[in-house]
C-alpha cells in the first residue's frame, strides 16, 4: 500500500471523481475558510464529530428560478435544532444567512438544493460533546430533485413503515443522526413503494424518511399530526398556512393537528404527503388498499397549485440570489 503526499492525494482525489459529482455545484466550509466549486474537494475531516458520531444538525432548503423558498424559515429551524442539542454557530444566523447565500451564488445555478450542517466540530474520535473546542459549517449546494408528482402523475403508493418512532425530543430535531430515516427509504426501495410512513406507540401517524403527512378527512378536514410527535415542517406549516385561507373559501372545512389513527388514514377521502423538494404529493395507494378514488383527489390538486404558486410569486418569502 503506497503513502501519498499531499500532491498524490489531491491527484487521487481527482482520478476519483464520479458522473454524480457533476450535480455538486458549490460547498463552503468553515475550516477552510471559503468555498470550493471543484467537487473531489468538498471533504470533512474524519474527526469532526458529525462523521463519527452525527453529531450536528442540519436543513435542507431549494432555489427556484435564482431565489431561495422560505430560507428564515429553514435557518429558524436549524437554528433551533442547534439550540436543542447544545451548540451554536458564533456569528449566529445573520453570519449563515450571508454564507448561505454566497454558497449557492458561487455554485451557479439558478435551481438548485441547499444544504446547511452546523456540526460539532473536529478535535478527537471520543463522544463528550465538549472534545471539539469549536464547531464547524458546512454549507452545499447541489442538483435540485423534481416534485415527484411530475414524474409520477398518478400518485404515490405508501406503506407503513416498521423502524420504530423516534421519540418526541429526538423528533423534533433535524439531526444529522439520520439511521433512522436510512432506514425507512431502504424499506420503501426494497418493498417497491414511494413512501412508507411510521407510526408511534399509541399507533397514531408520525411521518415519512425525509417528508411530513396528513390527511384529508370525508368531511373536509386537512389534518396532519401533532408536532409533539414529528419534525415541523416547513413546507407543511406553510402549506397549513395556505390551507387555512381556503377554509373561509369552502374548499375545506377546517385546518388542524391532531392524533391520526392508521383507520384514519384508510377512510380518509385523501392522504398527502409533503416536503421541500416534493412539494404535495397525491398518495393512492396505502398498503395496497385504494385512498379515496384511488387517484389526486382534488384538496391536492388545490393545495399543490397554491404551494407552486407561493414558491414562484411570493416575494415575502423569496430570498433573491441571482438577478
Amino acid at each position: 500500500m503506497k503513502r501519498l503526499s499531499l500532491n498524490g492525494y489531491l491527484a487521487a482525489l481527482e482520478a476519483g471523481r464520479k458522473p454524480y459529482h457533476d450535480g455538486y455545484y458549490a460547498m463552503y466550509s468553515s475550516l477552510l475558510g471559503g468555498i470550493v466549486t471543484n467537487p473531489v474537494l468538498m471533504q470533512l475531516p474524519i474527526d469532526d464529530h458529525l462523521v463519527h458520531r452525527g453529531d450536528g444538525v442540519f436543513d435542507t432548503f431549494k432555489c427556484v428560478d435564482g431565489a431561495i423558498y422560505n430560507l428564515d424559515a429553514h435557518l429558524h429551524r436549524l437554528e433551533r435544532s442547534a439550540a436543542a442539542i447544545g451548540t451554536r454557530w458564533p456569528g449566529g444566523v445573520g453570519d449563515i444567512r450571508a454564507l448561505t447565500l454566497e454558497t449557492i451564488r458561487a455554485g451557479d445555478h439558478r435551481m438548485c438544493s441547499g444544504r446547511v450542517m452546523l456540526a460539532r466540530g473536529p478535535g478527537g474520535f471520543g463522544v463528550s460533546p465538549y472534545e471539539p473546542p469549536e464547531p464547524s459549517l458546512y454549507i452545499i449546494a447541489y442538483k435540485l430533485g423534481t416534485p415527484f408528482m411530475e414524474l409520477h402523475p398518478a400518485g404515490a403508493r405508501v406503506r407503513r413503515s416498521r423502524v420504530p418512532a423516534k421519540p418526541s425530543q429526538f423528533a423534533e430535531i433535524k439531526n444529522c443522526n439520520y439511521l433512522p430515516n436510512v432506514l425507512m427509504k431502504g424499506e420503501a426501495v426494497d418493498w417497491g413503494v414511494d413512501f412508507v410512513v411510521g407510526y408511534d406507540a399509541d399507533n397514531h401517524l408520525t411521518e415519512g424518511a425525509t417528508e411530513n403527512a396528513g390527511i384529508v378527512t370525508r368531511s373536509g378536514e386537512l389534518v396532519f399530526p401533532r408536532l409533539e410527535n414529528i419534525l415541523a415542517g416547513t413546507s407543511m406549516l406553510r402549506l397549513m398556512e395556505l390551507a387555512q385561507e381556503q377554509v373561509s373559501a369552502g374548499a375545506l372545512k377546517a385546518v388542524t393537528m391532531r392524533d391520526i389513527s392508521e383507520q384514519d388514514v384508510l377512510d380518509a377521502a385523501e392522504v398527502l404527503i409533503v416536503g421541500t423538494t416534493l412539494n404535495v404529493v397525491a398518495v393512492c395507494e396505502y398498503e395496497g388498499c385504494a385512498i379515496g378514488r384511488g387517484t389526486p383527489g382534488p384538496v391536492w390538486q388545490l393545495l399543490n397549485g397554491l404551494l407552486e404558486r407561493d414558491i414562484l410569486e411570493n416575494d415575502a418569502l423569496r430570498t433573491r440570489v441571482f438577478g
